[in-house]
């Protein structure tokens, strides 16, 4: 899409930090980060939301997965992630290209308190 901000990044109009890319998937550091570890794993193909997976397109939610628990490995997050996607305007979602968050490095809770601090 031409007007998106996750499509120019992919195709390096606008820079990023890259953390991951294969031929289907880019991963990349959140500019705005919630957690120690904050990225974001993008199809490169331009899906708009969650609500836009079709039979035909939904292999690469598995491989976005795949890619997460690899990325997991690689940078020795053995104490657990999160994997946060937002579908629409009231679910928070602000860049309508279809994108996961893999949040790391704090012990997070549910609801209003989600992510707190690591207690040492």
């Amino acid at each position: 899409m031409e007007d998106c901000l996750f499509c120019k990044i992919i195709a390096g109009e606008i820079p990023s930090t890259k953390v991951y890319e294969d031929d289907t998937v880019y991963v990349f550091k959140d500019i705005n980060p919630i957690t120690p570890i904050h990225y974001l794993l993008i199809p490169k193909q331009h899906i708009c939301c969650a609500a836009k997976i079709t039979p035909e397109n939904s292999a690469v939610v598995g491989h976005i997965y795949e890619v997460a628990a690899k990325i997991a490995e690689k940078e020795g997050i053995t104490d657990g992630y999160r994997i946060v996607t937002n579908c629409g305007e009231n679910a928070g979602q602000t860049v309508f290209h279809l994108h996961f968050h893999m949040l790391a490095g704090v012990k997070m809770g549910w609801g209003a308190d989600a992510v707190q601090p690591v207690e040492e």
